[in-house]
């Protein structure tokens, strides 16, 4: 009691003090931050000295997104804008070093080599007018935001100044190269170089003891030996942080269970079925698939797979029903029936003989929200109705119009070829243009309605008729049960207890799971091996304060879990040591298996090295130091090479070759033929050095500018 009533007595002195503390600590953070700036917060990178906003960069990010249709990841959109903005910059730093800009003449210039053939900007005489280059872009500004047309696609003020900055940052891009081109030459010394290494010719003899004449099993490698070579050649060994982790992934599959279920409730559909109708009070039957008239509704309302009313082919039945879905008889039912990730009922509801094949001819005519209809269409649909009736009445009495009809219709594609598509009937075509072109007469002429406007078609002719079935299927997806979902996350949970306290990869093994390795995931990567894009995981692994042993369990796309562990936390720099043995461990054990061979090799001439080695003695003509290649061995720069250094008649000391130990004797040397001028050799050399810097030039300036990327705290 006594100590109580003393902290009640300094009760006023804690409060203080405690305020005091937290004051502190939020003024500290509020400084720390300050000192920090909110730079990492809005920039994504920074090259040479000028930031990527991060705002800019996201709305581009998504506009990419956005155009793809969702084909392209978040992180595939973030990297392709990434490579595009790193290279602005570190370009731009050239430009502005240079001083190199486009200017108005120039840009004139620019503008007709890309635009020159489009009929908008020609004048009488068919030539680029630039003046009605200057009309069309003082029109375009004056009345955005709207569009107009160019070549037939949409257009506004917009995008023009987007497709003028894009059309200017390509010819500064070119001014730059042709400059750097401009100082590369190759020289005469150099041309008559390139020329004898061609033409120099030498006959040798020699011996090879390969390395796989010496077991890899006699030769130890330490590791000390693999950490030397590796700080030896640090190029080929440099790597970025990386993470190595393990998982164990808890899959919400269907059971057997579940998969009975579903067709019991399948088979469940196929009879009529009493039951009780609260509201009226009374039994009522409910119609089955069997007995329906309607089967339309009667899928719609218990299929995941809206009903099919086309007729189809036997080819596109699944192939292990095929036999048993053709000869259904009228209303006969069949299945359920397992198809993928699925189960299937069937129904057959017609049949009729249709042409494979049809030859048509069109004349669309779009309304004003029709599919593909660009800003020039202003009928709405009862215009456009109008005008294909009419179309279709003067058609109707004298079909050789129509040619001189196809003025009117908007399907450029047919109408370089006088209207005509030829399709089969499997083709992806729309449903009521293929229905017309199939289950009408050749001859047929008619106006149709589809999403892309309406359609005035004759048929020309069809192929050969075959057997169609009208099926009506009733789809069921092969989905975990509510009960199996429940299982998998306790399983998951179980896991997650068990291995904060014992071994991972044992506790796995003890109750049957599979575990699965990953290596070297980089932080801006998005995919893990056998689970696909999984972007959490990775920004996870490498957090702050995230050690090696730590496992956290995640939901994954497509149901289910996975709980992952990090097994090693690899920093940037050099590979370790065990990583490194895989390309390492071969190149060692190359230098001691040389060594042992040169260690017991007394001999001098190559018959005698022959016998004591088990080998012959080979020959290779013509060869030349171009091209360093020993028929029969493979490329040996270094054995070729010292046999153009030696004298006619001359034996080399042993040579530690690619891929074994080499002896060479020069038995002929033929000097290349003087050239009276080297310059053709010369523009060779010069044309594939220009060639060079499309592609080395860029990557040199990246590897040299100062990039700060802040890319994994955004995405």
């Amino acid at each position: 009691m006594a100590v109580l009533n003393k902290i009640r007595q300094r009760s006023i002195f804690l409060i203080i003090i405690i305020a005091l503390a937290l004051f502190s600590f939020i003024i500290g953070d509020i400084f720390q931050n300050l000192g920090s700036s909110d730079k990492t917060q809005t920039v994504i990178a920074t090259v040479n000295g000028e930031d990527i906003k991060r705002d800019a960069f996201m709305n581009k990010v998504e506009n990419i997104q956005r155009q793809s249709g969702g084909s392209v990841s978040n992180t595939q959109a973030m990297n392709r804008v990434w490579d595009q903005e790193v290279r602005n910059k570190v370009m731009q730093t050239q430009y502005d070093a240079l001083g190199i800009s486009i200017e108005r003449d120039y840009m004139r210039q620019l503008l007709k080599q890309n635009l020159g053939t489009f009929e908008e900007f020609k004048n009488e005489a068919g030539l680029f007018d630039e003046d009605k280059l200057n009309e069309f872009i003082a029109n375009l500004k004056a009345i955005a935001p709207e569009t107009t047309t160019l070549n037939g696609t949409p257009v506004n003020y917009k995008a023009w100044t987007d497709f003028e900055q894009n059309i200017s940052q390509t010819g500064v891009q070119q001014t730059y190269f042709n400059l750097v081109k401009a100082g590369i030459i190759g020289t005469l010394t150099e041309g008559q170089f390139d020329y004898e290494l061609e033409n120099d010719k030498a006959d040798i003899k020699y011996v090879q003891i390969p390395y796989s004449s010496i077991a890899d099993s006699l030769v130890s490698v330490k590791k000390s030996e693999v950490s030397k070579y590796v700080k030896a050649h640090p190029n080929n060994y440099k790597v970025e942080a990386s993470r190595d982790l393990v998982y164990v992934q808890f899959k919400e599959d269907a059971s057997l269970e579940d998969e009975q279920q579903i067709q019991r409730d399948l088979t469940a559909l196929i009879a009529d079925k009493v039951e009780f109708n609260e509201a009226a009070k009374a039994n009522e039957t409910i119609v089955g698939f069997q007995n329906t008239t309607d089967e339309a509704a009667f899928v719609n309302a218990n299929s995941s797979v809206k009903y099919n009313d086309a007729y189809v082919f036997t080819s596109s039945f699944p192939a292990a029903v095929s036999t048993q879905l053709a000869s259904l008889k009228p209303n006969e039912i069949f299945g359920p029936y397992k198809d993928g990730q699925t189960y299937k009922l069937s129904k057959r509801v017609a049949r009729k003989m249709i042409p494979d094949s049809a030859k048509v001819r069109h004349i669309l005519i779009p309304f004003v929200g029709s599919v593909r209809a660009d800003a020039t269409v202003t009928k709405t649909d009862a215009q456009a109705k109008t005008t294909a009736d009419s179309i279709y009445k003067v058609l109707r009495s004298r079909r050789s119009k129509f040619k001189s009809l196809l003025a009117l219709s908007s399907d450029k594609v047919s109408n370089e070829k006088d209207g005509v598509i030829e399709f089969s009937y499997t083709d992806g075509f729309a449903e009521e243009f293929k229905a017309y072109s199939f289950e009408n007469p050749k001859g047929s002429l008619g106006v149709v309605k589809t999403n892309f406007g309406y359609h005035v078609i004759e048929i020309l002719d069809q192929g050969k008729k075959q057997e169609a079935f009208k099926i009506a299927t009733i789809v069921q997806d092969i989905e975990p049960s509510v009960k199996t979902i429940d299982k998998v996350f306790t399983d998951k949970s179980k896991f997650e207890i068990a291995v904060a306290d014992a071994d991972f990869d044992q506790v796995a093994k003890d109750n049957k799971y599979t575990t699965t390795p990953v290596s070297s995931i980089k932080e801006l990567d998005e995919t893990i091996p056998g689970l696909g894009a999984q972007r959490a995981i990775v920004r996870w692994a490498f957090e702050d304060g995230v050690e090696v042993g730590d496992f956290k369990s995640f939901s994954i796309s497509g149901g289910g879990f996975v709980v992952a562990k990090i097994t090693a936390v690899n920093e940037a720099g050099l590979m370790s040591v065990e990583k490194a043995s895989v390309t390492a461990l071969p190149e060692i054990r190359k230098e001691k298996k040389a060594a042992l061979i040169k260690a017991r090799i007394s001999a001098t001439t190559l018959e005698a090295i022959a016998s004591d080695e088990g080998q012959t003695v080979k020959t290779a003509l013509a060869i030349n130091m171009k091209n360093p290649t020993l028929s029969g061995s493979g490329r040996e720069p270094k054995v070729i090479g010292t046999a153009f250094g030696l004298e006619e008649g001359a034996t080399s000391e042993l040579i530690v070759g690619t891929n074994g130990v080499y002896a060479v004797q020069l038995t002929k040397l033929t000097p290349a033929e003087p050239l009276p001028n080297y310059q053709a050799a010369a523009n060779r050399i010069g044309q594939a050095k220009s060639n060079a810097v499309n592609t080395q030039l860029y990557n040199a300036l990246k590897e040299a500018s100062d990039i700060e990327d802040n890319r994994a705290a955004f995405y």
